[in-house]
């Protein structure tokens, strides 16, 4: 417990620094005039700190949810949406979401980083072109998953912050997630069927 505190505090902290950082590399970059080699400096001090407030993100949900004080702003949110945003964070063409959607009662933001983090571990650590995501209601599966990559994007071998958090979050609101085979099949709680 104190050590999840210790973490999100240290999340809070870096905070500020990193805003620092990122919004004087930003004005720099608006206010123009700027040549290279420093133009694509500032680019990549821009997307560094994009990359960084991900991961402090990422840390600050699982500090929360190990810390007991996971509280998720839950929305009821159609689960192929949240699967198409997801796919159009990574490379164009990578990641062909297929399917149909529901209703699913998640914290559209942890979740969509859940998603996107699964996409991207699949693609950076097996390696793959292509990434076949399919939505059947709550359930999405991604293929295909090479068996070395499958402990990864578990996250019982922990190469891939983004996955492992991913899964924890999805865990922590009622869902779950497997490989079979060479398939990753994650379950978002369904929204609650109106009474009639």
């Amino acid at each position: 417990m104190y050590f999840a505190r210790l973490v999100s505090l240290a999340c809070h902290d870096l905070r500020t620094p990193l805003a620092t950082v990122s919004g004087f590399a930003r004005t720099l970059t608006r206010m123009g005039g700027v040549e290279e080699p420093a133009a694509r400096y500032l680019e990549m001090i821009e997307a560094a700190s994009d990359q960084l407030a991900e991961l402090l993100d990422d840390l600050s949900v699982v500090a929360r949810i190990e810390g007991g004080r996971y509280e998720p702003a839950r929305q009821e949110v159609d689960s192929l949406e949240l699967a198409r945003g997801a796919a159009e964070r990574l490379a164009a063409d990578v990641v062909l979401v297929e399917g149909e959607g529901a209703p699913v009662a998640v914290d559209p933001d942890s979740v969509g980083r859940a998603l996107y983090s699964f996409a991207r571990c699949l693609v950076r650590h097996g390696g793959l072109e292509r990434l076949d995501v399919r939505v059947a209601g709550g359930e999405l599966t991604f293929a295909p998953v090479p068996a070395e990559v499958a402990p990864i994007v578990l996250g019982h071998d922990l190469r891939d912050l983004g996955a492992a958090v991913g899964g924890r979050v999805v865990q922590a609101l009622g869902g779950a997630r497997e490989v079979e085979g060479a398939t990753l099949r994650v379950r978002l709680p369904l929204a609650a069927e109106p009474s009639s």
